[in-house]
């Protein structure tokens, strides 16, 4: 398989995530400004939620143009990471069944967590199918924003159980660090 077809398998998985996404919004109840109040925390739980699959897609494409080989092992770490891509949609409705509250916030972390994980497979299963020479080695070096997010994602995790407010604030740092895609791809 080539990296071109798995690129819109992937661009096919994204975009229907993100439509489901904008599907869970519900409508103020009434044309009022408090009517619209009601319903902000759960736009900006879509806001950070579209931000980080639109991260994820950004990296990934970046990152598919400098792969050459598609093994098995890629195509299980790609589907691991649309996996838990498509859990962001369900994140969304039980924030906005619940609010703003420990356990949806944490979940919205092992949510994060689980795709850095899926994605740094990915990046490995990329490597091995083409040797610690590859494009894809070459652009990722130590991976030190990678580790750095997946830390800062556990401690949002645990640090929802105290301050809901303050782990989403993490999550906002994390994805602001990425909101860039990622250059290491698009040198030279």
């Amino acid at each position: 398989m080539s990296p071109g077809r798995l690129n819109a398998l992937t661009d096919g998985v994204v975009a229907i995530v993100l439509t489901i996404m904008v599907l869970e919004l519900r409508l103020p109840e009434e044309p009022t400004f408090r009517a619209v109040l009601t319903v902000l925390p759960l736009l900006a739980a879509y806001l950070l939620a579209f931000i980080y699959v639109a991260i994820y897609w950004n990296n990934h494409h970046h990152m598919m143009q400098s792969a050459h080989k598609v093994t098995g092992v890629v195509l299980w770490s790609n589907h691991a990471l649309l996996f838990w891509l498509t859990l962001f949609p369900l994140m969304i409705r039980w924030i906005d069944e619940v609010g703003i509250r420990p356990w949806p916030v944490a979940a919205f972390g092992l949510v994060l967590v689980g795709a850095a994980v899926s994605y740094q497979q990915l990046e490995r299963a990329l490597i091995a199918a083409e040797g610690e020479q590859s494009d894809v080695k070459k652009a990722i070096g130590r991976g030190v924003k990678e580790w750095a997010s997946f830390t800062l994602y556990l401690v949002a995790i645990a640090t929802a159980f105290v301050s809901p407010m303050l782990s989403v604030a993490i999550y906002i740092a994390v994805a602001a660090m990425w909101l860039i895609p990622d250059r290491r791809f698009v040198r030279g």
